[in-house]
């Protein structure tokens, strides 16, 4: 690995030929870091979680389809501590963002393990820590959700709901009972929706239990995405990216850890008209705020749903996680890897 200075001088030099080609970006003033994008405020609130002046820099770029990110603190399961895993999910590969050594491939493949020509979107997608600190995979072209051991290779914890294989498990969020609610829409079959492959009818959201246990949750939603829990655990957010109804829903979780029928949290229709991306990945603060990637970059939506403003990429913009200190939020938005401090911080 290349120390500080020569990995900034590469990371340049490849930053400056590749905005010949794409999207604006400005130079940050603080640490040197190039940034993209601004913050849109809407409404005077985002101030108490983005403090005017936060940019909006990048970390890594050069990416197919940056996807999944997720922060690890301590490394107890074995992974490299005070670093962010994400997935590059056509590439089949898990990256490693470090602040001292900068980026490597923590892991290739990442999802598939077939013959490559396996669609496009093969690779893994969400990423998440359990409550042993083990890396928690959703693998878009094996059709599972896996577990990376702490003494190497992985196992798989479920491919499958009443005996049928999943589509592609797409998104995942760790309640603190130890059950594993995801996401299975079709993205990462190679004909997607309309693929023969597709045994199960529906695009559903699913739990885990810890005992292996595999519930069907939810299966009235289209595209079911971007998953997460409110703060108290006592609701469940999943995002909808199915551009004829790009939404939010929530659900109230039951006694029993099922699911309520959910209403709509947000509708992204008036916002889609005009820019890039729907409804995908989720991330809520310590006050129940929802960082929601969406058209133009990533929403910032009130417990009570309103619309605070928007943190712009000028990239569709898959997901986003909290790291660091709980202030850095993580964004994975097409090409790059971006970073945003905050007033607030992720619970």
């Amino acid at each position: 690995m290349a120390n500080d200075s020569s990995w900034r001088h590469i990371f340049f030099f490849q930053f400056l030929i590749a905005t010949m080609t794409i999207a604006c970006v400005t130079q940050a003033a603080d640490d040197g870091l190039p940034t993209v994008g601004s913050v849109e405020r809407l409404h005077s609130d985002i101030d108490a979680l983005i403090s005017p002046g936060a940019q909006v820099e990048v970390l890594a770029m050069g990416f197919a389809w940056s996807e999944g990110p997720v922060w690890v603190p301590h490394g107890d399961g074995g992974l490299p501590p005070q670093s962010l895993l994400f997935s590059d999910i056509p590439n089949n590969r898990i990256h490693c963002w470090n602040k001292k050594t900068g980026l490597s491939v923590f892991l290739e493949p990442a999802g598939f393990t077939g013959p490559a020509s396996y669609g496009r979107e093969r690779g893994s997608n969400g990423l998440a820590l359990d409550a042993a600190g083990r890396l928690l995979c959703c693998e878009h072209g094996d059709r599972r959700i896996s577990v990376l051991e702490k003494n190497g290779g992985k196992r798989t914890r479920a491919d499958a709901w009443d005996g049928k294989r999943f589509n592609s498990p797409n998104d995942l969020a760790v309640h603190t009972s130890g059950a594993i609610y995801f996401t299975d829409p079709p993205y990462g079959l190679p004909d997607g929706f309309d693929d023969a492959r597709r045994e199960i009818d529906c695009c559903g959201v699913f739990r885990l239990q810890p005992n292996g246990t595999v519930d069907l949750v939810c299966n009235t939603m289209t595209r079911p995405n971007g998953i997460a829990f409110s703060p108290d655990q006592k609701k469940l957010y999943v995002a909808q990216s199915d551009p004829n109804e790009p939404v939010l829903k929530v659900f109230n979780i039951l006694e029993d850890g099922l699911l309520d029928a959910g209403t709509t949290f947000f509708d992204a229709t008036i916002l889609t008209a005009t820019r890039k991306g729907n409804p995908d990945g989720l991330a809520v603060d310590v006050e129940g705020n929802l960082f929601a990637t969406g058209p133009g970059g990533v929403l910032v939506i009130s417990p009570d749903g309103t619309h605070l403003g928007t943190i712009l990429t000028g990239q569709k913009t898959s997901n986003c996680c909290f790291g660091e200190n709980g202030q850095s939020l993580f964004i994975t938005a097409d090409m790059y890897l971006c970073r945003i401090r905050l007033a607030t911080r992720g619970w």
